[in-house]
């Protein structure tokens, strides 16, 4: 069992992303959860199965978000690079990374062939060191990708030597586990929140394997800390929020709500509860296992 997790450029319009996630699940994969965020403008839609299965259900799904959406309508906070911004996999069950690392390149030749959309591989996947990471892929989002596509160390790794007109770019990787978790602010300053996400992020020396940015809710006209653990081993969600929450306190700021994004494997939530990481709902349906489990997998 691989899982696969896509990041699509939309989190308005439901039936849209709907659409786009019934695409996956018609070629025989398990759609888990789907996630809509419209500050964001991003959605996250989370599917496992059989290697083949997955690899069809990921190219339907970049086909089918290509088909409906175009990028030049676009805006959100979210950092991005395409229509479908990037496609990871995790090995699951009885599946490796090395299983995973030729999906992605498998998916990444195809879809470059059948929809002429440049491909960047990137995590375990990558072929040059400097596309491990997203955050070099996404510095200066759109234009700046147009920018690095002149230079010849930026040549993708299969499709065209430029943008999509409509659908841009797309990275496709193999990855370990990652938790996107975003902490809400009883503030509207956002310089608030990026001088807390500066704070915990582990590049300036706080949580290990914390990636953080502050942003802007504009439909809430509240302030949030969003964040992405990379290496949940060593931080997991409740050491997130605490250090959130305490930088918080020390600003004079209260935490309203915490938010999971997609699923979460079972090592990350540790002894966290609903309340502890002030996550409204049932903690256990943001549990990967858990969703696994309901539907006898």
């Amino acid at each position: 069992m691989i899982e696969c997790v896509p990041n699509i450029s939309e989190g308005v319009r439901q039936d849209l992303v709907q659409q786009i996630a019934a695409a996956a699940a018609a070629t025989g994969c398990l759609v888990l959860d789907v996630h809509m965020d419209p500050d964001h403008h991003r959605s996250v839609v989370t599917f496992v199965g059989e290697p083949d299965v997955v690899e069809a259900g990921a190219i339907e799904l970049i086909r089918s978000s290509i088909a409906l959406l175009d990028l030049r309508d676009h805006q959100g906070v979210h950092p991005r690079i395409g229509i479908v911004d990037v496609v990871p996999f995790i090995a699951l069950r009885d599946a490796s990374m090395e299983d995973c690392i030729a999906l992605a390149r498998r998916v990444g030749e195809a879809v470059a062939e059948r929809f002429a959309l440049p491909v960047f591989l990137y995590g375990r996947a990558a072929t040059r060191e400097r596309r491990r990471g997203l955050a070099a892929l996404r510095r200066g989002q759109i234009t700046g990708l147009a920018e690095r596509l002149r230079l010849p160390e930026w040549t993708p790794d299969f499709g065209p030597h430029r943008l999509h007109e409509t659908a841009g770019a797309v990275a496709i990787g193999a990855r370990e586990f990652l938790v996107a978790f975003n902490i809400v602010l009883d503030t509207s300053d956002v310089s608030a929140a990026r001088d807390i996400a500066r704070r915990v992020r582990g590049s300036n020396g706080g949580l290990p394997g914390v990636q953080a940015l502050g942003l802007m809710l504009a439909s809430r006209g509240l302030a949030q800390v969003s964040m992405n653990l990379v290496d949940v081993r060593t931080t997991g969600l409740q050491e997130a929020f605490d250090a959130v929450s305490q930088q918080a306190k020390a600003l004079g700021i209260g935490i309203l709500e915490s938010e999971i994004v997609g699923l979460v494997p079972r090592s990350a939530i540790g002894e966290s509860t609903s309340a502890s990481i002030a996550l409204p709902g049932d903690l256990n349906q943001s549990i990967l296992e858990h969703r696994i489990a309901e539907a006898n997998l």
